[in-house]
């Protein structure tokens, strides 16, 4: 596409309050003089800048002759004029490192083949105009500075970069040539850009199927995230000693999230006794009883947005009881032959059939299930009542990663090395089953791993975070041996 003037967009009013006063000329002409100029400064490539740019080539290489436009979406209304911390879509961080929101990435053709990096960001007009004090959305002065045009081309090592303003008049020129958009980010890029649903279906499952495979960058930012997150079980483990609710459990990983990563990669479970049973307990608003397990689902996301998902049941006492050892030794059983499975070739449900066999066979010893075989049979599933998920999925930048894959090159496909899935087989035996012996019921242990498929086999990326019972028992010990 040869560039052209770009055509200027009417100039929006600066985003403003009900409770905002008006500004005064002559505020405005004091607010746009007497700055010191910005020094020149030498811009760094974004960390990691050859794996986004291998991606973007990869990517370019699966559909010649056509625009890809991937936008990263907007920030999302929490209440009235606040909004949720951004989150960048995840395929267009993928291949930019870009966090910022509002930002496009438009691979443009160059012909029939190959395809040239255009980047469309939030200008910075430093002081002037009056977004850098008057705009509460944008502005300088109320959210920060945004990097700009000619810095962003520099950072993240695109081909092109231009203002968001030149988006509109870009997209336009598009009509007629073959466009595909990454759908469910951005409305109005939906509605600028004439493309087909099944084409841009397709450009979401290639990039959900690139990143199936992680690269050494992506292994590491994942370590990163595990390695934090053990420190944030360390965390809980110290508060266990006088915690009196789920939320102050919840309260101190979250924490931990913060100082070290972005945020969460999700929503914290700390679940207590009972409600360990209730597999996506968020709630996180009971009490903490001596005597009881804690099932901590948690996980921190990294700066980069590679996020760990880890599971620990931990005695609130620092000692499992009889029972609870019983049904936790089980489940670790389960754990360890689903990581026995995970080697490449193996298919991604190798992993979830051992571990149902086990649960299945011990089910049988406990007296729960009558017929391991029969329980275990396609058309019956009876073993499912007490574990009702599957064990893995995989994981990267979003916590259930490549959701966008084909089943035959996910659900249904095979092991290859880079891959990364967990592991997490549970039992969950509620209150008020009268299949479940009375002295189990109330009683919900999950274990989960973070395990890399590697050449031979697999390398468990959260093998330091104990899971034995006495592990776990050692742990909490010396822990809280460090508060004294």
């Amino acid at each position: 596409m040869k560039k052209t003037a770009a055509k200027k967009q009417p100039k929006k009013a600066p985003a403003r309050a009900s409770h905002d006063t008006a500004l005064p000329d002559a505020f405005r002409d004091f607010m746009l003089r007497d700055w010191r100029p910005k020094k020149a400064r030498k811009i760094p490539l974004v960390k990691g800048a050859k794996n986004f740019h291998a991606r973007r080539r990869a990517l370019s290489e699966r559909f010649p002759g056509e625009y890809l436009v991937i936008p990263t979406g907007h920030e999302k209304v929490r209440a009235n004029d606040t909004f949720y911390r951004f989150r960048p879509g995840s395929d267009f961080y993928y291949l930019t490192g870009n966090v910022e929101p509002d930002c496009v990435l438009v691979l443009e053709p160059t012909g029939k083949k190959g395809h040239k990096d255009v980047l469309f960001v939030e200008p910075n007009t430093g002081r002037s105009d009056e977004t850098f004090f008057a705009d509460r959305n944008k502005g300088e002065l109320w959210v920060g500075p945004r990097m700009g045009v000619p810095e962003s081309e520099a950072h993240y090592g695109v081909d092109a970069c231009l203002g968001l303003d030149e988006l509109p008049d870009y997209l336009a020129k598009t009509k007629g040539a073959p466009v595909r958009v990454l759908r469910g980010f951005s409305e109005g890029v939906e509605k600028a850009v004439k493309s087909k649903r099944k084409d841009d279906e397709e450009l979401a499952t290639v990039l959900a199927e690139m990143r199936l495979i992680k690269d050494d960058l992506e292994v590491r930012e994942l370590q990163k995230a595990v390695d934090s997150t053990k420190r944030g079980f360390e965390d809980i483990i110290e508060r266990l000693k006088i915690a009196k609710s789920e939320r102050e459990i919840e309260g101190v990983f979250n924490l931990r999230a913060r100082m070290e990563g972005n945020d969460v990669g999700y929503g914290t479970i700390a679940a207590a006794g009972a409600n360990a049973c209730i597999l996506h307990w968020t709630r996180n608003d009971a009490k903490v009883k001596a005597g009881d397990l804690v099932l901590i689902d948690a996980g921190v996301e990294a700066e980069t947005l590679y996020t760990a998902d880890v599971t620990r049941v931990l005695p609130v006492s620092g000692k499992f009881s009889k029972e609870q050892r019983e049904v936790y030794e089980l489940v670790l059983e389960a754990n360890l032959a689903a990581i026995a499975a995970v080697k490449p070739g193996n298919d991604f449900l190798d992993p979830h059939r051992a571990a149902m066999r086990v649960l299945a066979e011990g089910l049988e010893r406990m007296g729960i299930l009558e017929d391991a075989e029969e329980a275990l049979q396609e058309d019956k599933q009876y073993y499912r009542r007490y574990t009702l998920h599957n064990t893995s999925h995989m994981l990267g930048l979003d916590v259930h990663d490549c959701a966008k894959a084909r089943q035959e090159a996910y659900r249904y496909g095979q092991l290859q090395p880079g891959m990364v899935l967990t592991i997490e087989p549970g039992l969950y035996f509620q209150v008020d089953d009268l299949t479940v012996p009375a002295k189990y019921r109330g009683i919900g242990v999950r274990i989960e791993d973070d395990v890399l498929v590697t050449a031979r086999g697999c390398r468990v990326l959260t093998r330091d975070i104990p899971k034995g019972v006495e592990e776990v028992e050692a742990w909490m010990e010396e822990v809280w041996a460090r508060q004294n």
